[in-house]
Parts: C-alpha cells; structure tokens; sequence
C-alpha cells in the first residue's frame, strides 16, 4: 500500500511547533528535515524482507493532539490497566507513565535524586543538565524513516540518567500506553549509565484494542564497567502496528543484559542492535516471543563487534499459532578491530499448527580472524518423543503440549535481566497458551503451569 510521505502532519513546520524548550523544538525540526529525504521503507531492501511494512498507510493515521510539561508525582487519571502492570512489578525505585504520548506521571525516590539521578520528560531539563546528551547519544542516525519520524515527532522523550558509581538496587519502569483510535505515537526513551554504575529498567508498551501506529525508540548507553540490565514487554493490542528500535552502546568492561517478551499486536516489529564499542565488552540480548491469530512477530537483531575481546550472547525463542507469522533475522558484525571477539547467536521456534509460519535467517559478517562465532536456528513442531512422554504419565494431549510450549520459554523466563518482569511475561503467555487449549484445562485435574524440556528428556533415559 502506497504512503504518502508529502502530508503536512510529517513536515518540519509541524515538528517545531510541538511543545518544549528551545533546543528540543530545534532538534525536531532538524529532524524532520532529515526524515523528509528518506524513503518509506519497502520489503526490497534486505532489513525488510518479509516484513508487512506494506500493510502500514500512514495517510489513516492522525499525530495525536500533546502537550509537555512538568508532570505531577501524583495519581493521575490514567487506565487501570497502567496501575495494575505497576503493581505486578512489585517494589520500584521510580516509574514514569506516558499515556497518548504525554508524560503524565514521573516519580523518582529523594534519595536518587540528591544523587543526581534524572528520571521524567527530557522537556523538564535544560541542556545544562545533559539532557542534550543522553537524548540521541546512541541514535546518531535514524535506522528507518520510523525512527526519523521518532526524532522529529516524538513530543515527550523521556530520559533516564545515572551518574558514575551510583548504584540502584531496585528497578525502574517505564510505561508507554495508547488508547486513542486512529492515531500514530512516537514513544522514547534515552538512558546512560555512567562509569561503573549499576541500576535496572523495566519498558512496557500497552495499548488498548484500537488500530493504531505506535513507533518508538529506546535507546541505552553503557559507560564503562557498568552494568545496565533492561528488561521489555510488548503486549500491544491486535489492531496496533508497532514498529520499533532499541540501540545500544556498551563501554570498556561494561555489561548489557537485554530481554524481550512480544506477543501483541497486529504487525510488531522490532529492531535490536547492540554495539560494543569498548574492550571487554559484554552485550546478552534474549527474548521470548509468541504469535497466535493473524498476528505476525518481526525482530531484527545486529550483533555489533567494534573493540577487541567483547562477547555477545543472544538466545530468541519463539511459538507461533493459528495463522499467525513470525520473522527473526539476525546478524553477528565482527569489525576488523575487534580479535579476540566472542559471538554467539541462537534462534528456536515452535510451530503449533500447520497454517503458522516461522522464518529464520541467521548471519555472520566477519573481518577478523582471531575471532569465535556461531549461530543456530531452529523451526519445528513440538517433539513428538517429547508429548509422548508427557502423555504416557496420563496427561491430556492438548494439555501435555500446553506444558511443553511453556518449558520451552521458560530456559529464556528464568533468566531474564529483571526478574521483576518475568512473572508478568510468563502470566501473559499463560493466558495466550490458555486460549489454546481451550475449556480442557477446566475440566480436566489441575497441571503444572510448565515442563521443563530438559527435565523430560532426562526422565525418558532413565527410563
């Protein structure tokens, strides 16, 4: 479906009027200029392959009516949906809620503050403070023309910055959430964790069931010998298109723990790269992800080597249902700097019916010899040894595959870089693997929530 990029709601004009202080109403309108030389994106290009980015008109879609400014620390009238995923999270050392694309909530402990940590809308800073810093300090350029518009349209960036040697014991959330029908969003979120400092964030994009574009942008800077860990859950209702970025650059000896659960929307795309740009490097990215109905899941990930002796460790696991589409491509860069890099890229996916669909491309580009790398994929219906077993100690086998899907993510679940977020995701796969079953869970004994796969295959040797 052809889109019509010469619209007045994506010009410059229209990017400078939005909301905010001089220099981020500056840099929207740069922004917007850039974004007008840019194409809109089509499945010929290779990042694109087998995407539904032709499926998106832009020309149905209104920029959603924002405004900025400080935002209370007080219970705002927001969906209860919002209240409840905060809740699930437990304890938090701050949170911040953007709801229809406005900040409308930011709350940070005293004790963070007073150690000059900066949680809320980059509109309530002045340049003075860094915010000119963090937002766009890993975003040099826009990986797509969404990411452009992000730039340009994008009314209230928030930003996360932890200072050097600062420590934050419990996680930080962040909350983007869309109701209104018909509109586009462009949600983002700046990080940087100073030198040798510590913390973990929690990302969660929610919406309603309206159609909807929601495009946003996470982008996360790791000094050196720091340790970030960020979590993400994308449960977008069945109308949203979403198309994302997360960006990221980790320092010398630094860490990157990054984990992903997807299972909303109706076309949801999401980039992933990672950028090791100091020595001792260390970047793990892990995600679950699982398609039911006509939904299609989309990730492209980059693995990005530039300094010597960095590692990368990625492990993606998906299941696709019903008629439902997954696409994963991956790509490991090992630069010519970069020896003694460590590489390593796997990619797992179910097949639960015969008219769902699962591609896998896996790919390495290296320039260096002095190098170690792997990459693994997988596409495949649940082992039949496996339900066998399963169903042979009287489980139902409807039921049996149920526990069987839910052992599979929990390799990924048990070890995700906030365990605050964990239960939340695995709840939400319940419910989706719930529907699969269908009313035999309700009148058959009650089962174990999973198996572990590993577990089974231990039991059949023995046996």
């Amino acid at each position: 479906m052809s889109t019509d990029l010469s619209t007045d709601r994506f010009s410059s004009a229209v990017a400078a009027g939005l909301p905010g202080p001089d220099w981020l109403r500056a840099r929207r309108s740069s922004a917007a200029e850039n974004a007008a030389e840019m194409d809109f994106p089509s499945t010929d290009l290779e990042e694109w392959r087998y995407s539904r980015v032709g499926d998106i008109d832009l020309a149905a879609f209104s920029l959603i009516a924002q405004s900025s400014g400080d935002a209370s620390t007080e219970a705002q009238d927001f969906p209860v949906a919002i209240s409840e995923f905060l809740s699930e999270l437990g304890p938090l050392a701050g949170s911040v809620v953007v709801y229809n694309g406005r900040v409308v909530a930011a709350n940070l402990s005293e004790a963070l503050a007073q150690q000059g940590v900066l949680l809320g809308p980059a509109a309530q800073y002045a340049a003075a403070e860094g915010a000119t810093e963090v937002l766009g300090a890993v975003m040099h350029e826009a990986p797509d023309l969404f990411g452009a518009y992000n730039d340009a349209f994008g009314a209230d960036p928030v930003l996360l910055d932890v200072p050097r040697n600062v420590v934050i014991e419990l996680p930080i959330a962040v909350v983007f959430y869309v109701d209104i029908a018909n509109s586009i969003s462009f949600p983002r979120l700046s990080v940087r964790g100073g030198e040798n400092s510590q913390f973990s964030f929690i990302e969660a994009s929610l919406s309603a069931d309206v159609p909807a574009v929601v495009a946003p942008v996470t982008e996360v800077v790791v000094g050196n010998a720091a340790r970030v860990r960020h979590s993400a859950l994308q449960d977008v209702g069945s109308s949203v298109y979403q198309m994302g970025s997360f960006l990221a650059e980790v320092g010398q000896d630094a860490t990157l723990d990054a984990a992903l659960a997807a299972i909303g929307g109706s076309y949801a795309r999401l980039r992933m790269d990672c950028r090791l740009v100091g020595r001792g490097a260390t970047g793990n990215l892990s995600s679950v992800y699982f398609g039911d109905g006509n939904q299609m899941l989309d990730l492209r990930t980059y693995q990005e080597h530039r300094a010597p002796d960095t590692t990368s460790h990625l492990l993606f696991k998906g299941a696709v249902a019903e008629h439902s589409h997954s696409v994963y491509t991956g790509l490991i860069r090992i630069k010519p700097d970069a020896r003694g890099s460590n590489a390593y890229q796997t990619n797992r996916n179910l097949k639960l019916s015969d008219s769902a669909w699962a591609e896998s491309v896996p790919n390495l580009e290296i320039e260096n010899n002095d190098v170690h790398c792997s990459h693994a994929s997988t596409v495949g219906p649940v082992d039949e040894e496996q339900r066998f077993y399963v169903e042979s100690r009287g489980v139902p086998s409807k039921v049996a595959e149920r526990l069987i899907v839910a052992g599979f993510f929990d390799e990924v679940l048990n070890s995700f870089a906030v365990p605050a977020l964990a239960s939340t995701a695995r709840d939400r796969i319940n419910k989706i693997l719930d529907r699969q079953v269908g009313e035999l869970l309700a009148t058959e004994p009650a089962w174990p929530q999973s198996i572990d796969s590993q577990a089974v295959e231990s039991s059949e040797e023995q046996s």
